[in-house]
């Protein structure tokens, strides 16, 4: 099993500089950022860009694999977004890994002025979204046309340093998003069911999904790497070791590859203790292989 960690963007460089060489000192193996132009009510406080954040920690770590957690067609442009992963995963050495998925409502999809789509109409241009950011990572140049992005001769030279293109991870909970995940994705994300009362409940949501999953990528006869986004549960997942050691755990039971967890904040979101979070890495090499 892999396992991953979220640094939120909430702050600046001069103080998140070190929080991301130490995820790669406790030897996590992919670390993430939140890919939005505000979050929640974090929006109101510090919040920074993604793209650039990557690529300052690209430039700071030399292992760890970096990744966007996760990108939507909510304010990037394929032909736009092509070209800056394309640069992180040079300036990385290709470390780079594409979490991806359709948007949802709140801040992201309003901040513009634009409309609101509804559930059906935000999968209908993520599977553009999908189609030509694939499409122009995998090619020299690249035409399309379809009803919410156009391209006309977008260059993607000289190409990535990861061939044929940078991993996707995609995001998704419902049949057509998953059937998404299934074709384009090198990996599926799941967060389980969110706004449960119980961690009980929420693992059994996310079995529930799993399944849903297994039935889909079946069809494709596709091999896809299994992410789980562990703090969806009312039970975050660095409260304490054991906590972890058992969250772990229970998603390796369930097939899953890889793991993802959220940095300690001091209050609000994801709030914990750095003291734990520094207990759970001494123990990643036993959890890891456990």
């Amino acid at each position: 099993m892999r396992i991953g960690i979220v640094i939120l963007p909430d702050q600046r460089w001069s103080e998140a500089r070190g929080r991301w060489q130490l995820a790669e000192e406790y030897g996590f193996d992919h670390a993430w950022t939140y890919d939005h132009l505000g979050w929640r009510d974090l929006a109101d406080g510090p919040w920074f860009d993604a793209v650039p954040t990557l690529t300052a920690a690209a430039s700071v770590t030399t292992r760890i694999r970096l990744g966007t957690y996760v990108a939507s067609p909510n304010f990037r442009h394929p032909v736009h977004f092509a070209r800056e992963s394309l640069a992180i995963d040079d300036i990385s050495g290709g470390r780079l890994i594409l979490g991806l998925g359709a948007g949802g409502v709140g801040f992201d999809s309003a901040v513009l002025g634009t409309p609101e789509l509804t559930p059906r109409e935000r999968v209908d241009r993520f599977t553009e979204f999908l189609e030509l950011f694939d499409t122009i990572l995998r090619n020299p140049s690249t035409t399309w046309s379809g009803s919410y992005y156009s391209a006309v001769d977008a260059r993607s030279i000289p190409g990535p340093v990861q061939t044929p293109r940078p991993p996707f991870v995609v995001a998704a909970n419902g049949p057509r998003a998953m059937r998404l995940a299934a074709a384009y994705g090198d990996g599926w994300v799941t967060t389980g069911d969110a706004y449960l009362e119980t961690a009980d409940a929420w693992w059994a949501s996310v079995r529930r999904i799993r399944d849903r999953f297994e039935e889909t990528v079946q069809q494709t006869g596709r091999t896809v790497d299994r992410y789980l986004n562990l703090d969806t549960s009312p039970l975050y997942s660095l409260s304490s070791v054991d906590a972890f050691v058992d969250a772990a755990g229970r998603a390796r039971e369930l097939g899953f590859t890889d793991v993802i967890t959220h940095w300690p904040r001091e209050s609000s979101w994801y709030a914990g203790d750095e003291k734990v979070l520094e207990a759970v890495a001494a123990e990643l090499p036993r959890i890891r292989h456990s």
